[in-house]
């Protein structure tokens, strides 16, 4: 992956140059027949801290466990601390 950021730039830009806008993906979940929907790193619901203190809560028991997350598919150019947190905080991770 790491040798496509050339490729990725450049599709952006076609994108760009063509008016082409790709809209972010979004996680809807139902509770007691009230929708909620989440994008990568959202920060709107109204129990955001809650939601963000639980993932904390998993993330640490998770690696008390042993796990350890694979940012190697994590495309964004960013640091590795960043790439896990893209990892805990997708948007499937926020709905659940």
């Amino acid at each position: 992956a790491a040798s496509r950021w050339v490729d990725k730039a450049k599709v952006r830009k076609m994108m760009v140059d063509r008016g082409i806008r790709k809209d972010p993906g979004k996680t809807w979940i139902e509770v007691n027949c009230q929708l909620h929907s989440f994008v990568a790193e959202d920060t709107s619901h109204p129990q955001m801290k809650e939601i963000h203190a639980e993932l904390r809560r998993l993330s640490l028991q998770m690696a008390d466990a042993g796990y350890v997350p694979d940012t190697h598919f994590v495309l964004h150019d960013v640091d590795e601390e960043q790439r896990e947190f893209s990892l805990y905080h997708h948007s499937e991770k926020l709905a659940i």
